[in-house]
C-alpha cells in the first residue's frame, strides 16, 4: 500500500479575516503526512477545519503559516496533480456521463481516441458502462457521484481529495459508494484523502485515520487500524465483524465526545 509521500503537510495554520481587525483561527500547528497509495480519512468534531484542510491541499485556500508539499513542490494553487470530489453533485447535465468523463481530458488538450478510451476504462471502473450515454439529470444521486468520481480519476491525480463526498446519499448508497472507493483505490494505486463525520465510514475506508481536536483544529491523534491488518476489505459487513473494530469505533467514540464538550 503506502511508500512514501505523496503528501506533506507541515505545520501549516489557516487564520480566517473577519474584517474590522477580527480574524478566527480555523486551524493551527497541523502536521502529518499522507503516504503513496494511501486512504486517509479526516475525522474530528463538526468546526474543526477538516475542509479547511482539504481545501489548503486542493489549493483553494492558502495556509496562514507553514506549508503544504506534493512532489517536492509546494502547493500554491489547484494543479492537475490533485483532483477534488465535493458532496454536490458538480456534473454538467447538458453533457452525457461519457462527455462528462471527458471533458477535463478535453480541456487539457488530450486527443479524441484517447480521451474516449479513458473515459470507458473509468466509466467501467465506477460501474456505469450501461449508463455512458446517459444524461446525469436521468440518474441517482449515488450515480452522479460516481460520474464526479470517474471524471476525476480520469484526469490522472496524484492525489483524490474527497469532501464529504456521500454525505447527501442514502444509507444503502452509502455504503455501496464505500465498498466502490476502496475497490477503486486497489485497482488505480491512487493516494487519497477524505473528509468525513461519520465514524463508521472513517474506519471501513481508512488505512491511516487523523483525528483533529476541536476549534482550532490541531492533530490531536493519527491512528492506524490495527484489526485490519494492513489490508484493504471491500466487504463492510465483514470488516463491522472483524475483532478490533468495536474497540476503534469506542475509541473514536470517545475522542469525538471529549472534544465536543469543548463546543458546548
Amino acid at each position: 500500500m503506502a511508500n512514501g509521500s505523496a503528501l506533506e503537510i507541515r505545520n501549516v495554520s489557516k487564520r480566517f479575516d473577519l474584517g474590522k481587525g477580527r480574524s478566527v483561527t480555523a486551524v493551527e500547528g497541523i502536521t502529518f503526512n499522507v503516504e503513496q497509495n494511501s486512504i486517509v480519512v479526516l475525522l474530528g468534531p463538526s468546526g474543526c477545519g477538516k475542509s479547511t484542510i482539504l481545501r489548503m491541499m486542493a489549493g483553494l485556500e492558502t495556509p496562514s503559516a507553514g506549508e503544504i508539499v506534493i512532489g517536492g513542490r509546494t502547493v500554491d494553487g489547484p494543479a492537475r496533480d490533485r483532483g477534488m470530489v465535493f458532496q454536490a453533485y458538480t456534473s454538467f447535465d447538458w453533457l452525457s456521463v461519457r462527455k462528462n468523463v471527458e471533458f477535463g481530458m478535453k480541456i487539457n488538450g488530450v486527443p479524441a481516441a484517447k480521451r474516449r478510451a479513458q473515459a470507458e476504462h473509468f466509466i467501467k471502473l465506477v460501474g456505469l458502462e450501461k449508463f455512458a450515454d446517459v444524461y446525469p439529470s436521468q440518474l441517482s444521486g449515488g450515480m452522479r457521484q460516481r460520474v464526479a468520481i470517474a471524471r476525476t480519476l480520469a484526469n490522472d491525480p496524484e492525489v483524490l481529495l474527497m469532501d464529504e463526498p456521500f454525505g447527501a446519499l442514502d444509507a444503502e448508497t452509502r455504503w455501496l459508494m464505500q465498498e466502490l472507493m476502496v475497490n477503486v483505490a486497489e485497482q488505480t494505486n491512487t493516494t487519497m484523502v477524505i473528509v468525513t463525520h461519520d465514524l463508521e465510514e472513517a474506519i471501513f475506508l481508512a488505512d491511516k485515520i487523523v483525528f483533529l481536536s476541536s476549534h482550532p483544529g490541531r492533530v490531536k491523534e493519527e491512528i492506524r487500524p490495527a484489526f485490519k491488518a494492513g489490508k484493504r476489505i471491500d466487504d463492510k459487513e465483514v470488516v463491522i465483524k472483524l475483532d478490533g473494530y468495536s474497540d476503534l469505533e469506542g475509541h473514536l467514540m470517545h475522542l469525538m465526545r471529549e472534544e465536543g464538550r469543548g463546543l458546548e
